[in-house]
């Protein structure tokens, strides 16, 4: 082969394997940005139905199965509401036995594939928890984005924002305690949601945009007689908070933020999304840098939110070592850097977004303590 064609052979073959890589990065940032709201993440792995008895389910034994607490249970056309674990109930050595709250819809038969997630409630405040509420519209720069008003008599407010694969629905899992403080509840889809606007390059941008739609909403409770708001986020909706808690116009009637699960390393997350998408490992970085390219993401941005000098108002950190989604090493080190502002509740055998689910109780007492003096 001639000096001049062997060159271009090997441009050629890199040309081929940059597009390859171009693609292979696209495909996987795909996987990572493109979750949808309301499906359980890849990360929580499915189960499958043994038997049900009344008051009982019967999974296979698993690290999964086996986590304290209460969760939804979704199947393809079922869900139901699953409690601890019962070690008495008879079982055999490769199962587990679960208390069986209530199937919401559709039917558990043995054999189906089903997953644990944290979005206990199916429905909306009055449906699933007989609450009297009200759909509002919130005008945000996309356009408007529907929302459920739990009225009540305090003048401050809880701004509740929902994660990554869940929706508006998860934060019914403390609405019933928070309106037991007699605290209105603002809780809102936001851009990608079902019926919100799409986000203009049709993916999620784990809470670096989206934020503009919680100071949307911010500026809605204001105008409707809240005097101050608490922000109350799970995973990216606990970034958006920071987010808006750093750059919200109105950020000086943010009396209080509450942060359960927060994404703090944005690498972190985009990683173990695609891993659990069955990305590659040799891809990962790829993933990286075409989300990066592709939403604008960038660490300053989430830096600057998350820096502990920045942090005006008591903040509450939910969070703990078995969340495989997002890190909680960022949350002790912002808690150890201002622990005269910051409360880290460490929750143990919870995943991503799920801890109120491992400790129903024990969270809602924390809530309780910190929320009292912000009332």
């Amino acid at each position: 082969m001639r000096p001049a064609t062997k060159t271009a052979a090997a441009v050629t073959t890199l040309i081929g394997v940059g597009a390859a890589a171009v693609v292979a990065g696209r495909y996987a940032s795909d996987a990572a940005l493109k979750a949808s709201p309301g499906r359980p993440l890849p990360a929580d792995r499915r189960l499958t139905v043994h038997a049900t008895e009344p008051g009982t389910i019967t999974l296979t034994r698993s690290f999964t199965a086996l986590r304290p607490g209460t969760y939804g249970l979704e199947g393809d056309g079922v869900h139901a509401v699953v409690g601890d674990v019962l070690d008495r109930a008879p079982h055999t050595a490769d199962t587990v036995v679960r208390r069986l709250e209530r199937v919401t819809h559709g039917v558990l038969a043995a054999g189906e594939r089903v997953a644990l997630t944290p979005q206990v409630h199916h429905g909306t405040p009055g449906t699933a928890l007989g609450i009297a509420y009200r759909d509002v519209e919130i005008p945000a720069e996309l356009g408007p984005l529907p929302a459920w008003l739990v009225p009540a008599p305090r003048t401050t407010w809880v701004i509740a924002v929902h994660g990554l694969g869940t929706t508006r629905e998860h934060p019914l899992n403390v609405l019933e305690f928070l309106h037991r403080q007699q605290l209105p509840v603002l809780a809102l889809s936001y851009r990608g949601d079902a019926g919100a606007p799409r986000s203009p390059d049709g993916l999620g941008h784990l809470g670096d945009s989206e934020w503009r739609d919680l100071d949307a909403a911010v500026r809605f409770a204001l105008r409707s007689g809240a005097r101050q708001v608490v922000l109350h986020g799970w995973s990216t909706g606990a970034t958006m908070a920071l987010h808006a808690a750093a750059h919200c116009a109105q950020r000086d009637r943010i009396s209080g933020i509450v942060l359960d699960s927060p994404v703090l390393d944005w690498e972190f997350t985009l990683r173990a999304l695609a891993s659990a998408h069955g990305t590659p490992g040799a891809l990962l970085p790829l993933a990286v840098r075409a989300a990066q390219g592709r939403t604008g993401l960038h660490g300053d941005r989430l830096r600057e939110a998350v820096d502990p000098k920045a942090l005006r108002v008591p903040t509450l950190l939910f969070h703990g070592p078995d969340d495989t989604l997002a890190p909680w090493g960022p949350s002790r080190r912002l808690a150890a850097r201002r622990p005269e502002l910051v409360s880290l509740h460490t929750v143990p055998d919870a995943p991503h977004a799920s801890m109120w689910n491992a400790d129903p109780a024990g969270y809602e007492e924390t809530l309780r303590r910190f929320l009292t003096p912000l009332m």
